[in-house]
């Protein structure tokens, strides 16, 4: 260090007297500089031997684990350095409060004073959540030693607890009440505070659909009537979120690929009690598929019979979906010929003057892994082979990420579990993965208790008691018991979803009912059995076959008056029926080109005279349409419904064996209200009828109003016939039994509430015959809680 000195000044006295101090000064500081030079290389060589070490100050810790803690070995030489580390190592075990290390010559005296262990865990001012629910929640338990931070840590996930409940204001604060020896009370004292719901969620940027179109596919809702019972008018920060990626996947769906969330927007309204969202949504244009191309770089891949595998087609709106599952059917075709390691890759060319998407699917050699095995842990209750039987592949086959992916979605599908990972890894050789899947159980029983209503058959109650993982075999047992105002009904029903195995579906289902409907002058008690199996035959169609036996009879009522057709329909007591039959169902929906319409068709067919009493031919059809327009905001519906019976036993058909149309098939009149009847003593009966057409026609819109209040409207035009007494023995009283079609127009008020759906339909009947009920008003609720 180089220090100069200034010559002196002349002239001035003061610059002369201070010269001695000026160098005194100077060597002050260059002796003060090498001291404290010297300091870290005497502190780094500075060592300890500790021959004894000696614990003061503990009660419940053993002093052999302090010294554990300290890892400070007797008779060993330790730095400064070592000391420090060990002083730090019994602090950081949590349980002492103040920690002193203070050597002794050879001793090492460690001074600690204990934190007090929790005795009791109460919380006070909860009343949103339950005490069992918080406890769940917390770390800290009694019987262990406090710590502050952890207790803050609690604290902070209680009052996110109440945050995703919408109440954003809860504030939680931990507090100790001493107790003798060493003991304390940790009390959680919350403030829950009132909910702060969503007033208003608003778009900014979008063109093609309307704020009320893009609010519906939101979990996050605006605050409305009964809003006791939805908890999704409330925010919730990571609803939020989730939101915005339900809204771009929305907008994909729907060829918007550029689309973009830019940001979501929590405000408070001006008297602070609600919050204003606001997302900020940026579309582009609307895509559509341009050229659709298949090219082979894989030598056994033959383009051509790939191209063909393709649904898509030119002009449809571009969906990634559609892309994924044409990339799924091609592999599966690569399967089925034996193609091993096929990938397919989709390369995509963007041609923005007329905003279409070329699409080539190239056929290329994967690289050459086999799976070796499949790992499953956490499952306690579910057996192995209930995951395994949701992967496509088994050990040794090839390796296919794609369908790993589609595997772990199969798996979380289930619903048995509340977590499910399915990650890969390196085998224990060359070319090979092995497959983890990691689930978290979850509850699979539940206890359902619902209510009903409609005008037909007025109040009920429901009870379901179900479990969907019976014995962890994923086996489905449900007991139903089902009581309305004049009606009775008991269920039992088992379902094993692969059988043997196999993509194959069985279900078992009994039941036991009594009706007493006030449309009829007679009771029925019936009995059922019915096994079913059920395959897919497609990614849309699937098939069941079936048989069925049923008991049933008609039964008179204590001082009741029947016709002369259902009196004599009474006196035959009760019947069997055994019948086989099958359903096939088609439901374009699944796979669908367009999200915003599909179709669905089911066909059945049954033949009843496998022993039993009756023997006859039934079959049914239903064939639904539907489709949005005006960006979404108007559901048109298009519904046909036939079915027709043949008789072909030697005893006569009964009212209870024909079909009846109730108001969900043909509205504007009572159940059993059009068909044939029997107006012989003065009695009017519906007999029912072995041949029924209806067509309806729906559509449903905004009514313009506040959409918290969720109404939207519909109208509605109806034409049906029901007709043709096959097998029955009538009299000469019967009427419409050649049948003649009805009419009928209406209007709909639809409410969503938190109850359930209610939908209260206004109806005209334009033609009708004489003898018909019909009704001008007719209201359904269903709802469970």
């Amino acid at each position: 260090m180089s220090v100069k000195i200034l010559p002196r000044a002349s002239g001035v006295g003061s610059n002369v007297r201070s010269a001695p101090f000026a160098r005194i000064a100077v060597v002050f500081f260059i002796l003060v500089t090498v001291m404290l030079a010297g300091v870290p290389n005497v502190a780094q060589a500075q060592s300890y031997r500790f021959n004894q070490v000696q614990i003061e100050g503990n009660a419940r810790v053993e002093a052999a684990s302090i010294i554990a803690f300290a890892g400070i070995a007797r008779g060993q030489a330790i730095s400064a350095g070592a000391l420090n580390d060990g002083y730090q190592r019994i602090l950081d075990s949590g349980l002492f409060k103040s920690v002193e290390l203070v050597p002794r010559g050879g001793t090492l005296v460690i001074r600690v004073e204990e934190r007090p262990t929790i005795n009791i865990i109460n919380f006070e001012g909860n009343r949103r959540i339950k005490d069992d629910s918080l406890f769940g929640l917390i770390d800290s338990t009694s019987r262990r030693v406090f710590n502050p931070t952890i207790a803050e840590r609690d604290a902070a996930t209680i009052a996110r607890a109440y945050s995703e409940q919408g109440r954003v204001a809860a504030v939680v604060t931990p507090r100790i009440i001493r107790r003798n020896n060493n003991r304390v009370d940790l009390v959680f004292e919350i403030a829950e505070g009132d909910t702060t719901e969503v007033e208003r969620v608003s778009f900014v940027g979008n063109r093609a659909f309307s704020d009320r179109r893009l609010r519906r596919i939101l979990e996050t809702k605006q605050a409305g009537l009964l809003r006791t019972f939805v908890r999704s008018d409330t925010l919730v920060a990571g609803r939020i979120e989730f939101d915005k990626q339900v809204l771009r996947d929305f907008y994909l769906s729907r060829g918007y690929v550029d689309v973009r969330v830019n940001s979501s927007n929590a405000e408070f309204t001006r008297q602070r009690d609600a919050f204003f969202v606001v997302v900020n949504v940026q579309e582009g244009q609307q895509f559509r598929f341009g050229r659709i191309t298949t090219v082979s770089e894989y030598p056994q891949a033959n383009a051509a019979h790939f191209q063909a595998a393709l649904k898509i087609r030119p002009g449809v709106v571009y969906s990634p979906s559609l892309v994924e599952n044409s990339i799924a059917r091609m592999e599966r075709l690569a399967i089925r010929q034996g193609i091993d390691f096929l990938r397919v890759e989709p390369r995509i060319t963007r041609n923005e003057r007329d905003l279409t998407l070329n699409v080539e699917f190239a056929l290329v050699k994967g690289p050459r892994i086999f799976v070796e095995r499949i790992d499953i842990e956490g499952n306690t209750t579910t057996l192995d082979r209930v995951i395994r039987q949701r992967f496509k592949i088994v050990e040794g086959d090839s390796f296919n990420p794609r369908e790993i992916r589609e595997s772990a979605e199969r798996i979380r599908a289930l619903g048995f579990f509340s977590e499910a990972e399915v990650n890969t890894r390196t085998g224990t050789g060359p070319g090979q993965v092995i497959v983890d899947v990691d689930v978290i159980e979850q509850p699979t029983g539940s206890l359902s208790l619902g209510g009903s209503f409609s005008a037909d058959d007025g109040f009920g109650v429901a009870v379901t008691l179900s479990e969907n993982n019976f014995l962890g075999r994923g086996h489905r047992l449900a007991i139903g018991i089902s009581t309305a105002q004049d009606s009775r009904e008991y269920t039992l029903g088992f379902s094993e979803p692969h059988l043997l195995g196999r993509d194959l579906r069985l279900d078992l289902d009994f039941g036991v009912s009594e009706r007493n409907s006030g449309f009829a002058s007679y009771d029925i008690d019936s009995a059922i059995f019915q096994p079913a199996l059920t395959f897919n035959t497609s990614d849309s169609s699937k098939v069941q076959l079936r048989y069925s036996w049923r008991k049933s009879e008609m039964v008179a009522r204590t001082g009741g008056t029947s016709g002369l057709v259902i009196g004599d329909e009474i006196n035959q007591g009760a019947r069997t029926s055994s019948s086989v039959g099958l359903t096939y169902t088609f439901d374009s929906r699944l796979t669908g080109l367009n999200p915003n319409a599909g179709v669905l068709i089911e066909a059945g067919f049954d033949y009843a005279g496998l022993g039993g009493d009756n023997e006859f031919i039934r079959a049914t059809t239903k064939i639904i349409g539907q489709t949005r327009i005006l960006n979404e905001e108007v559901t048109l519906r298009a519904t046909f419904e036939a079915g027709g019976m043949q008789w072909r036993s030697n005893n006569s058909s009964r009212s209870i064996d024909r079909f009846f149309l109730g108001s969900d098939i043909m509205r504007g009149f009572d159940p059993a209200g059009i068909g044939p009847r029997d107006l012989s003593s003065g009695i009017d009966d519906a007999l029912g009828g072995t041949v029924y057409a209806v067509a309806r026609f729906e559509a449903e819109f905004p009514l313009g109003l506040p959409e918290e209040i969720g109404l939207r409207g519909g109208v509605f035009y109806d034409v049906g016939n029901l007709y043709g007494l096959d097998g029955a023995n009538i009299s000469g009283s019967t009427v419409g039994a050649g049948g003649s079609f009805r009419h009928v127009i209406g209007f709909s008020l639809l409410w969503t509430t938190g109850l359930g759906p209610l939908r209260f339909n206004f109806t005209k009947a334009l033609k009708k015959e004489p003898f018909d009920k019909d009704r001008f008003f007719d209201l359904t609720i269903q709802a469970r809680f």
